[in-house]
C-alpha cells in the first residue's frame, strides 16, 4: 500500500489510537481538509490518505464524534476530488454512501452542539452533488431510497429554510440528472403525500411537495406510467404504500403540481364506468373533491370527465349517490359556472329513492344557503326542490327542508334587500310552512311551532317589528295556511290549559284521587302532545317529581301557564326552568322532552303590550289615519283591513286575558262606532270570544252601556252579518240582563219582521239567532212568529220573479231579488230556532218536509213558475244547507226519513254546477267540525260518491280534497280514541266514526240515483262503478288498515238485505244489489292482499236504508251482465301490457342499503350502473285539500305492490 501523506500540521490517524487523541488529530485534518479548494491534479499525493479514511475501522468507530469527523472528512475529499473521486470499488463506494446517509441522522436535533458539522456534511454534499457518484453503482436506488427515506424522517419544524434547501439540493439530482426512478424510490417520495403520513409528517409532507414542484418534468413520465399500471392494467405491488393510495396520491398531486396529471385524469373516467363499487366510489370521492375546490378549473379543463363524473349522480350504488350529493355544496358555493350542471342533477336526486339521499340533497342546498345565501337565493329552482321535500315520507327530511326555508325566511325579514328569486320564494315559504300543520304526525307540528316562534314570527323581536311581522304574515298567506295558523293556536291553547290542570295538581295535598289525576293526565300529555309517549310519559313523571322537590321549579311552571304572562317574562322563565334540568344536549332525553313541552306551552307571540300595538296597527288602517302598514304588507288598505280584524278575532280566541284590558277594549269599541258595514261583524266576533272567557259586563262595568247600545242598534237595524254577531255578543257578555235586553229587541221585532220594512232580512237574521241561543226564555212566543212570520208570511207566500229577477241558471246572492234573499235567510232561521229545541221531534219532522219540498220542486215550493232558474237555484241550495245545519244536531237532525236522505243527496247531482259544488262545501263543513258528536253522521259521507259522475273536473277535484280530508280526520279521531284505557267504549263508536263504513252508505244513494234506472244497463253501470271507485280509492289503495275481509262481509250483508223503502220493488231491488256486485267487483280487482285478518269493528248494516230478508237468505245471484263481471287473471307469465312502464325487481336488502357487493353485471355498460329514476309520489306525502292526490282511473291495470314500497319504482 502506498505510503500515507498527511496535510502539513496534521499527524498521522491510526487505529491504534485512543478515541480522545483520535478525535484532536480527525479535527485538525478536518480543518485542514475544509481549507482545501478543488484544484484538479493538485492533490494526488492524499489518495493514499482518502482510501485510509475510508477504512472500515473508522467506517464502524464505536465513538460517533470519530464517525462524524471521519464522514466530514470524506465529504471534503469528494469536493476537493470532484468529479473523480478517489474511490473506485463499487462495495466501498456504496459503503461510503451508506455510511455518509447514517451520519447525516444527525441532522434531526439542531440544539445538538454537533448539529453544524452535520450541517458542514450536508452542504458539502449538496455542493457537488456527491451522491452523484451512485448511479454508477447497481445498488444505486438502495442507496437513493435510504437517504430519501432518512431525508424525509428527519425534516422538522426546527430546521430553518436553509437546512431544507439543501436536503433539496442532495436530492433533486438525484431525480433530475438519473436514467430511471423506481417505483420503490416513488413510493417513499409519494408515501409522504397521504395519509398517515401526511398528517403525522407535516414536514416531510412539505418537504416531498417541493421535491416533487423542482422535479415536476422528470417525474411526470414515471408517475403517468405508475397510474397507468394501476388505473389501466389493475396491477398492484402489495408491499408499496401508494399502490393502496391511488386516489388519494392524485390529489395531493393535483395540489402540487397538477402539470403530472395531464394524461392521467382523464384515465379516470373508465373507473367511473367501472363494475367494481369500490373503485367507483373512490373515483368518485376523488374527482368530487377535485372539481368542487375553490378555484379549480378541472371541470373546463376536462369536459368529458366533468359529464361522466355528473353521470354517477345517477350511480346504481346508493353510497356513490350519496358521496356525489354531499360535494354540491361545494360545487354550488365555489363554482358559479357549474351551478347548472349541479342544478340539474340535484332534480332528478330529490326524488331518489333512498331516503338518506335525499336528506343529502336537501341539507347541500341548506348548507349553501348558510355558506353563501346569494348561491341559493338567486336560484328558485334550488328553492323549489326543497319545496317538495317538505313533503318527503320522511320526517327527518322534511324537517331539515322546512327548518331551511324558514332560515331563508328569517333572513328575508332581517335584511333590507334580498334577491328577486328570494322574494318571490317568500310569498310561498311562508304558506308551505304553516302547510306542514296539516301533517298527521305530532313530530310535523311540533317542528311549525317552533318555526312560527323563531323564524316566521321571531319572538326574540322587539314588540312593535314582532307585531308588524305578523301582520305581514297574516296579511300575505293563502287560505289553508290561514286556517293553519288557527288550528296551530288552538292546539297551542289546549294544550297550556291541559298542561296548567296538571302543574295546579302539584299544589294540591297528595292525595290518592290527586295521584290518580297525576297519572291520568301525565298519560295525556304524553300521548296527545307529545311524540315517543312512552319515553314522553317516562319524563314527565320525573319532572313531576322534580317539581313536587323544588318549588321555584313549580313556581316558573306557574307563571309561564299564567294567562297574563308577559313575552318577556315567559321567555326569561323559560330558559330559568330548561337551566334546572341539565346540559341541553341531546343525549339529555329528559330535558329534550320538558323542552318540547315548554315550546308548545309558552306565549312568546303575543302579551298585552304587543297586542296593544296591533291594535294600533288595524286602527289605524280602519281609520285611515295610518295607512303604512298596508304598504309594508306589500297589499291594498282594504285587504289589510280585513286581515289585521280577522286577525284579532282569531287572537281574542286563543289569548283573550291580554285583550281584557281598559285600554285594549276602548279601542276595539271605538271601532264598532265607525260607519263601516265590514268592521262590526269582526269587532263584535273577537268581544264574542272575549265574552266566553269573562264576560264584559264583571270585566269592563264602564264601557258596558256604550257595548249594549250598539250591539241593540246592530241587532235591530245593522246588516244581517252586524246583527247576527250583536245578538251572540249581547248573549255571552250580559249573563243577568239576557231576558230584558233580548225582550226589548223582540218587541221592536214586531215592527221590523214586515216585508215593507227596510230592515226586513236583518230582522229575520236576528229572530233565528235569538230563537238559537235563548230558546227556553221565549219558547213559546218565538215558535209563533217562526210560524206565522216565517213560515206562512214568506216561505210558503207567492212571490219572486218578476222584472228585477236575473236571467240565467245561477247569480250571486247580492243579485237576487229582495223577496228571495229574505227567503233564504228564513229558512237559515228555521234550521237555527230547530238548533236551539234540540230535542221538538214533531217540529223537526215538519221542517224536513217542508224543506224536502223545497228540494224536490228544484225550489219553487208552490210550483207556479214565477221564480226565474237563478232563484230557484238559491232556494234548493239554501233548503238542502239548512237540512244539513239540522242534521248536525242530535234529536231534532235524527228525524229525517230514508227517501229525504236520498232527495238531499240529489242537489249533488244538481243540474247547476254553482249548487253541486256550494252543496258539497256544505257537506264537507258538517262533517269535518266536532267529530263524532257536533258533525254531521256518518250516512252522510255516502253522498260523495255521486261526485264520481261529476262532469267537470275541477269541481271533481274540490270534492276529492274534502272526502281525502273527511276520511283523513276520521282516521285520526279512531287512532286517537284506540290508544288510552277506555278502549272497548271507542270500539263501540267505530261504525259510526270508521271512513269504511261510507261504502254502506254509498250503495243506497246509487241505488237511488235518479239517472240509473236499470240494473243490467252497461253505460249506466259503468258510471255507477266509477262512483264507487271514486270513494273506494282512499279505503283501499291509501289505507294501512285494509282489510279484505271486513269488506266482503259488508257488501255479502248489504247483497243479502233489501230495499227499505221499495221492498218489493224488484227494480229497485235489482239495482241495490247489481251495486254490490260492482263493489264486490272493485275489491277484487284494487286488492293487493287477501288476508283475512281481524278488523276493529263488525260489518253492521243500517236498518234505516236497508230492511232484512228472512233467515236463511242467500243472494248468490250475479246481477251484472258478463261484461262488467270480474274474471279472475289467469296464472300466466307475468308480462306486463306495452304501455305499462316495467318494474324493477326488487334488490337484495343487503345490497341496497350497503352495496359493498361488485354489482352484478353481464354486460359492463352504462346503462347497467344507473339507477332507475324515481316518480315525486313515491317520495311524497299527499296533504288531503293541499296536495292534489293522483286520481287512479278505474281501467288502469292494477299496480300489485304494497302502497309506499320505494323500491318498486316504475322506470320512465
Amino acid at each position: 500500500m502506498a505510503e500515507i501523506v498527511y496535510p502539513q500540521g496534521c499527524r498521522p490517524i491510526t487505529d491504534d489510537l485512543g478515541p480522545d487523541e483520535l478525535v484532536r488529530r480527525l479535527k485538525a485534518l478536518a480543518h485542514t481538509l475544509q481549507g482545501l479548494g478543488q484544484d484538479e491534479g493538485m492533490y494526488q499525493q492524499y489518495i493514499p490518505l482518502a482510501l485510509h479514511l475510508a477504512d472500515d475501522f473508522f467506517l464502524t468507530h464505536p465513538s460517533r464524534d470519530v464517525q462524524l469527523l471521519i464522514a466530514c472528512c470524506i465529504a471534503d475529499v469528494l469536493r476537493v476530488y470532484a468529479p473523480e473521486a478517489p474511490y473506485k470499488d463499487q462495495e466501498q463506494v456504496k459503503t461510503i454512501f451508506l455510511f455518509l446517509i447514517n451520519q447525516l441522522q444527525g441532522l434531526r436535533d439542531p440544539k445538538d452542539p454537533a448539529f453544524k458539522r452535520y450541517f458542514y456534511l450536508l452542504e458539502n454534499l449538496a455542493y457537488v452533488k456527491s451522491f452523484n457518484m451512485c448511479f454508477e453503482l447497481e445498488d444505486c436506488q438502495e442507496i437513493f431510497c435510504a437517504l430519501f427515506s432518512l431525508m424525509f424522517k428527519i425534516v422538522n419544524t426546527e430546521h430553518s429554510s436553509k437546512v431544507k434547501s439543501f436536503m433539496l439540493d442532495v436530492l433533486c439530482p438525484l431525480i433530475t440528472e438519473s436514467d430511471v426512478v423506481s417505483n420503490e424510490l416513488m413510493n417513499v417520495i409519494l408515501a409522504n403525500l397521504v395519509e398517515p403520513n401526511k398528517r403525522e409528517h407535516k414536514y416531510a409532507y412539505a418537504l416531498a411537495k417541493e421535491l416533487i414542484i423542482k422535479t415536476s418534468e422528470t417525474l411526470e413520465p414515471y408517475i403517468q406510467a405508475f397510474f397507468n399500471h394501476v388505473l389501466i392494467l389493475g396491477k398492484e405491488e402489495k408491499n408499496l404504500l401508494i399502490f393502496s393510495k391511488v386516489y388519494e396520491l392524485i390529489y395531493e398531486l393535483n395540489q402540487c403540481s397538477p402539470n403530472v396529471l395531464l394524461a392521467v385524469l382523464p384515465q379516470l373516467e373508465c373507473k367511473l364506468k367501472s363494475a367494481q363499487f369500490q373503485e367507483r366510489l373512490s373515483a368518485v370521492a376523488l374527482l368530487a373533491r377535485m372539481f368542487s375546490e375553490p378555484g379549480s378549473t378541472l371541470a373546463k379543463q376536462y369536459p368529458a370527465l366533468w359529464r361522466a363524473f355528473l353521470g354517477r349522480f345517477n350511480d346504481i350504488s346508493v353510497p356513490i349517490r350519496i358521496k356525489c350529493v354531499q360535494y354540491c355544496m361545494h360545487f354550488l358555493v365555489h363554482h358559479p359556472d357549474l351551478r347548472k350542471d349541479i342544478t340539474d342533477t340535484l332534480k332528478m336526486r330529490q326524488h331518489d329513492a333512498n331516503e338518506q339521499v335525499r336528506y343529502e340533497v336537501v341539507m347541500a342546498i341548506i348548507a349553501t344557503a348558510q355558506r353563501d345565501f346569494q348561491a341559493v337565493a338567486e336560484s328558485e329552482t334550488l328553492l323549489h326542490f326543497v319545496r317538495e321535500r317538505t313533503l318527503d315520507k320522511k320526517f327527518k327530511i322534511r324537517k331539515e327542508a322546512m327548518s331551511g326555508l324558514a332560515l331563508i325566511y328569517k333572513k328575508f325579514l332581517t335584511e333590507e334587500s334580498v334577491p328577486p328569486a328570494t322574494e318571490k320564494a317568500v310569498q310561498w315559504i311562508k304558506d308551505k310552512i304553516l302547510h306542514g300543520y296539516y301533517m298527521t304526525a305530532l313530530e310535523d307540528r311540533l317542528l311549525v311551532e317552533r318555526l312560527l316562534n323563531t323564524s316566521l314570527v321571531p319572538y326574540t323581536l322587539p314588540p312593535q317589528i314582532r307585531m308588524k311581522k305578523l301582520y305581514y304574515l297574516m296579511a300575505n298567506v293563502d287560505d289553508n295556511a290561514t286556517k293553519a295558523f288557527i288550528e296551530l293556536q288552538k292546539h297551542q291553547l289546549a294544550v297550556r290549559r291541559t298542561v296548567a290542570e296538571w302543574v295546579e295538581l302539584h299544589t294540591k295535598p297528595p292525595t290518592p284521587a290527586v295521584q290518580k289525576d297525576l297519572i291520568a293526565k301525565v298519560l295525556h300529555i304524553s300521548s296527545k302532545f307529545l311524540p315517543e309517549s312512552v319515553k314522553a310519559q317516562e319524563f314527565l313523571n320525573k319532572f313531576s317529581n322534580h317539581m313536587k322537590k323544588a318549588p321555584e321549579l313549580l313556581q316558573g311552571m306557574e307563571t309561564i301557564l299564567n294567562p297574563n304572562v308577559s313575552c318577556e317574562v315567559c321567555v326569561r322563565t323559560t330558559s330559568n326552568v330548561l337551566k334546572k334540568l341539565g346540559q341541553p344536549v341531546m343525549t339529555n332525553l329528559y330535558y329534550n322532552t320538558v323542552k318540547m313541552l315548554l315550546e308548545r306551552v309558552s306565549s312568546v307571540m303575543v302579551d298585552h303590550e304587543s297586542l296593544l300595538i296591533l291594535v294600533g296597527y288595524v286602527e289605524g288602517a280602519v281609520k285611515g289615519t295610518d295607512p303604512s302598514i298596508a304598504e309594508e304588507c306589500g297589499i291594498e288598505l282594504n285587504v289589510a283591513v280585513e286581515r289585521g280584524l280577522k286577525l284579532l278575532v282569531m287572537l281574542s280566541f286563543v289569548f283573550p286575558s291580554h285583550f281584557i284590558h281598559l285600554d285594549v277594549l276602548e279601542r276595539l269599541i271605538s271601532l264598532l262606532e265607525l260607519d263601516e258595514e265590514t268592521v262590526a261583524p269582526h269587532v263584535l266576533a273577537a268581544l264574542t270570544f272575549l265574552g266566553k272567557y269573562r264576560p264584559l259586563s264583571e270585566a269592563c262595568p264602564t264601557l258596558f252601556p256604550k257595548l249594549i247600545t250598539l250591539c241593540k242598534a246592530y241587532a235591530e237595524v245593522g246588516t244581517p252579518k252586524q246583527a247576527k254577531n250583536a245578538v251572540r255578543c249581547l248573549f255571552v257578555n250580559v249573563p243577568d240582563q239576557r231576558a230584558h235586553i233580548f225582550t226589548e229587541i223582540l218587541e221592536t221585532l214586531k215592527t221590523t219582521l214586515n216585508p215593507n220594512s227596510e230592515h226586513y232580512r236583518t230582522a229575520i237574521v236576528t229572530l233565528g239567532h235569538i230563537a238559537q241561543n235563548l230558546p227556553d226564555n221565549f219558547p213559546v212566543h218565538i215558535k209563533n212568529i217562526v210560524s206565522r212570520k216565517i213560515v206562512k208570511e214568506l216561505l210558503v207566500r207567492e212571490g219572486g220573479g218578476g222584472p228585477n229577477a236575473p236571467e240565467g241558471e245561477w247569480c250571486e246572492e247580492q243579485e237576487l231579488p229582495e223577496e228571495t234573499r229574505c227567503k233564504l235567510e228564513g229558512l237559515k232561521c228555521m234550521a237555527r230556532w230547530l238548533l236551539g229545541l234540540k230535542k221538538d221531534e214533531l217540529s223537526a219532522q215538519k221542517t224536513f218536509r217542508m224543506l224536502n219540498a223545497f228540494i224536490v220542486h228544484k225550489g219553487d215550493l208552490l210550483q207556479q213558475n214565477q221564480l226565474s232558474a237563478a232563484e230557484m237555484a238559491h232556494l234548493r241550495l239554501a233548503a238542502g244547507a239548512a237540512m244539513l245545519k239540522i242534521c248536525e244536531q242530535k234529536g231534532v237532525g235524527d228525524q229525517f226519513t230514508a227517501e229525504q236522505f236520498y232527495n238531499l243527496s240529489h242537489l249533488m247531482i244538481d243540474d247547476v254546477p254553482q249548487v253541486r259544488e256550494a252543496f258539497a262545501a256544505k257537506l264537507h263543513k258538517g262533517l269535518s267540525k266536532g267529530i263524532p258528536n257536533k258533525c254531521l253522521p256518518l250516512d252522510f259521507m255516502g253522498m260523495y260518491a255521486l261526485a264520481g259522475r261529476e262532469p267537470v273536473k275541477r269541481i271533481r277535484s274540490v270534492v276529492r280534497h274534502y272526502m281525502l280530508a273527511d276520511v283523513v280526520r276520521r282516521r285520526e279521531y279512531v287512532r286517537n280514541i284506540t290508544v288510552g284505557t277506555k278502549v272497548e267504549k271507542a270500539v263501540s263508536q267505530l261504525p259510526h266514526i270508521l271512513p269504511d263504513y261510507m261504502l254502506v252508505f254509498a250503495v243506497p244513494v246509487l241505488a237511488h240515483d235518479p239517472t240509473f234506472t236499470s240494473y243490467d244497463n252497461v253505460a249506466q253501470l259503468k258510471v255507477v262503478k266509477q262512483c264507487l271507485w271514486f270513494i273506494l280509492e282512499p279505503l283501499i289503495t291509501r289505507n294501512d288498515f285494509y282489510c279484505y275481509g271486513f269488506y266482503k262481509s259488508l257488501v255479502e250483508r248489504m247483497k243479502n238485505h233489501k230495499d227499505a223503502i221499495n221492498e218489493t220493488d224488484d227494480v229497485t231491488n235489482y239495482k241495490l244489489w247489481a251495486t254490490c256486485d260492482l263493489a264486490m267487483s272493485i275489491i277484487w280487482s284494487r286488492t293487493t292482499s287477501f288476508e283475512m285478518r281481524e278488523f276493529p269493528s263488525d260489518a253492521r248494516i243500517p236498518t234505516m236504508y236497508f230492511a232484512p230478508q228472512p233467515d236463511f237468505f242467500v243472494n248468490t245471484r250475479i246481477f251484472l251482465p258478463p261484461e262488467l263481471q270480474y274474471q279472475q287473471p289467469k296464472k300466466a307469465p307475468s308480462v306486463e301490457p306495452a304501455t305499462r312502464a316495467k318494474k324493477r325487481a326488487r334488490p337484495d336488502k343487503d345490497k341496497q342499503q350497503h352495496f359493498t357487493n361488485d354489482v352484478e353485471l353481464d354486460v359492463v355498460d352504462r346503462r347497467s350502473i344507473d339507477a332507475k329514476p324515481s316518480e315525486a309520489s313515491d317520495t311524497q306525502i299527499i296533504l288531503p285539500g293541499i296536495e292534489e292526490p293522483p286520481e287512479s282511473e278505474l281501467d288502469e291495470p292494477l299496480a300489485k305492490r304494497p302502497l309506499g314500497d320505494p323500491l318498486a319504482d316504475p322506470a320512465v
